[in-house]
């Protein structure tokens, strides 16, 4: 589902511009070994859609061309895309930082045993998702059994020197709330994290990201199905944090869907708000000038609140 409709409205989110583009956030398709409750993407093992090597290049072309320098990928399981390697192995070969936005337990599947030492040959940096340090409660966002595999998972990477405080190769690990609240405080969630997987399994890790779950596409019909909608949406608004507005992602940031479309965030682009609010057409990113978008204005609308209430919300946590 799209659920387009309660966005699409007029809201009252304050009007923010882009400042110069840094981060390529590229969603590789919408393919998936999970279905987390949790997910804005929908993603799941039944999705079809994958981006083509044709797009790839063009992704990495316009890295070349626009001095980008970091590239951020994600899905679905971006991993799962069949030019992953390529593209990674691509972008490295031009000094770009590579970020792989992991839910560890492809790290377990069968097929990509060798994942995650092609990650660390790489030196690909690690976002994590790990919504909980406790196992039913990652077990019933995620599904039977995905804690267990998460923690083998974290423990292959720590093997390979993910998540030494000095080391070269950064492991990150992301918490999402399981329910229609806030996350809790960064610093002090971090601390219990790293303290409960320590000294349970051994495991360590550089930063932990607390994200605001958006209600968008899963997690948003949920809401809906629920009838807290509204109530969820309102608690989102009465929490706004003017102090987060100038550290959004969106405004050093592009997100491109898996045919090559340009959003200004991943949230936008589940919602099929193109770029700038344009409704009438979606650009591609082939017709694309990044000091184009320097100064250009941002499509806004009620879902921004997520990132802005609390502590804030961005792809790298906390913004407080």
């Amino acid at each position: 589902m799209h659920d387009t409709l309660p966005y699409l409205e007029p809201t009252d989110f304050p009007a923010i511009k882009r400042t110069t583009l840094a981060v390529l956030q590229v969603n590789l398709g919408y393919l998936c070994n999970l279905s987390c409750t949790h997910c804005h993407v929908n993603a799941g093992p039944k999705r079809i859609e994958l981006m083509d090597r044709a797009t790839v290049d063009l992704i990495l072309e316009f890295i070349r061309r626009e001095n980008i320098h970091t590239l951020d990928l994600t899905g679905g399981a971006p991993e799962m895309n069949p030019h992953f390697n390529y593209l990674v192995m691509q972008a490295r070969a031009m000094a770009v930082t590579v970020i792989d936005r992991c839910n560890l337990v492809i790290l377990q599947e069968p097929g990509y045993e060798d994942l995650a030492e092609f990650l660390a040959s790489n030196q690909v940096e690690i976002v994590a998702s790990l919504p909980c340090y406790l196992e039913d409660n990652v077990d019933r966002q995620r599904g039977k059994g995905t804690f267990s595999a998460s923690v083998d998972a974290l423990k292959k990477l720590n093997e390979l020197g993910y998540g030494q405080t000095d080391g070269q190769l950064k492991l990150n690990l992301v918490f999402n709330p399981q329910d229609n609240k806030l996350p809790p405080d960064q610093k002090t969630l971090e601390a219990a994290y790293k303290q409960h997987l320590f000294e349970h399994f051994g495991i360590i890790f550089n930063q932990l990201y607390a994200m605001t779950n958006l209600p968008i596409q899963r997690f948003g019909s949920q809401l809906i199905s629920k009838g807290l909608f509204t109530e969820y949406l309102q608690l989102l608004k009465d929490n706004y944090c003017q102090e987060n507005l100038p550290g959004v992602m969106c405004r050093n940031t592009i997100s491109i869907d898996w045919q090559g479309f340009v959003y200004d965030c991943d949230f936008n682009q589940m919602l099929q708000l193109p770029l700038g609010a344009n409704l009438n057409r979606r650009t591609h990113l082939s017709e694309l000038q990044s000091d184009s978008l320097t100064d250009s204005v941002i499509a806004v609308r009620q879902h921004c609140y997520g990132c802005t209430a609390g502590q804030g919300s961005s792809c790298g946590g906390a913004l407080a």
